[in-house]
C-alpha cells in the first residue's frame, strides 16, 4: 500500500484483516520509497493514493516497468476518469466504505485467480525454444543455451553461442518467464547458472562470477546473499 497518511494506512490495514486472501507485504508513504519497495518485493496488488508529497500516484506508475493490479484510494473523485487511463482495477474514495470495499474484493479474487493461471501457463522451461530477431537476423534457440541477459538502455542483449543480439524487452519482462537455471545477479544482468566457470569473493560482500565464455559479472550484495542461500551445500 502506498499512502502518505499513516491514519489512512491503519484504516486500510484494519479493513484488510477481514480478507485473509490478501497479505500486506509492504507499505510506503511516498513515491520514492514505494518505487524501490515495489521493485524489491514485486507485489501482485497495489493500493495506491494519488495526492502525495513530491510525486503523485500516476507518476509512480509511469516509473514502473511492470505495473501490478492497481486499486486507487483517494479522497478526491475528480481523478476517477484519469485513473482508468492507467488500467486501474478500481477507484475507492476515502474514508473507505467497508461495503464498497467488499464489492471490490469480490470482483478482485476471481480476477487474481485467472491472472495467476495465465502467468503459470506462460512460464518457460529450459528446453523451450524461443525466437529472437535483430534486424534481418533470426534465431530459434533453446533457452538453456543462453548464457547471459544484459540491460543495454531500453534493450536487452542476449548472449548465446557466438551471438549477442539486442531485443526490445526489459530485463523485468524477461525474468518473469525464466526457469530456475537463471539467476539475476544484479539489476543489469541475469546469468545461466549452468554456464558458471568460477565464483570468487569480491569487495563489500559481493561475488565475482566468471562464465564459461569468459565474461565476468559482479553480483549486488543482496543477490550475493541470495546466491549463497540457494546454492551453498
Amino acid at each position: 500500500m502506498v499512502e502518505d497518511s499513516r491514519l489512512a494506512r491503519l484504516e486500510l490495514k484494519e479493513i484488510l484483516k477481514n480478507y485473509s486472501q490478501i497479505e500486506i507485504i509492504g507499505e510506503a508513504e511516498n513515491v520514492s520509497k514505494a518505487y524501490h519497495l515495489i521493485k524489491e518485493v514485486n507485489p501482485t496488488l497495489l493500493f495506491l493514493d494519488i495526492n502525495m508529497p513530491e510525486k503523485n500516484g500516476f507518476e509512480l506508475l509511469e516509473m514502473l516497468d511492470k505495473i501490478p493490479i492497481v486499486i486507487f484510494t483517494t479522497a478526491y473523485d475528480e481523478y476517477a476518469i484519469k485513473s482508468f487511463e492507467y488500467n486501474a482495477f478500481d477507484y475507492l474514495l476515502k474514508p473507505i466504505n467497508p461495503k464498497r470495499f467488499k464489492k471490490t474484493i469480490e470482483k478482485l479474487l476471481p480476477f487474481l485467480q485467472e491472472k495467476q493461471t495465465k502467468e503459470t501457463e506462460n512460464i518457460l522451461t529450459e528446453n523451450s525454444q524461443i525466437f529472437i530477431k535483430e534486424d534481418e537476423n533470426c534465431w530459434m534457440i533453446m533457452l538453456k543455451k543462453i548464457v547471459l541477459f544484459e540491460v543495454m538502455g531500453n534493450y536487452t542483449r542476449v548472449y548465446f553461442e557466438n551471438n549477442n543480439p539486442l531485443i526490445y524487452k526489459s530485463l523485468n519482462q524477461i525474468s518473469e518467464k525464466l526457469p530456475k537455471i537463471f539467476f539475476r545477479v544484479n539489476r543489469q544482468q541475469i546469468i545461466n547458472l549452468n554456464e558458471i566457470n568460477k565464483v570468487d569473493s569480491w569487495f563489500n560482500g559481493k561475488l565475482k562470477i566468471t562464465l564459461k565464455n569468459g565474461i565476468s559479472v559482479e553480483t549486488s550484495r543482496r543477490q550475493a546473499l541470495k546466491f549463497r542461500q540457494e546454492l551453498e551445500f
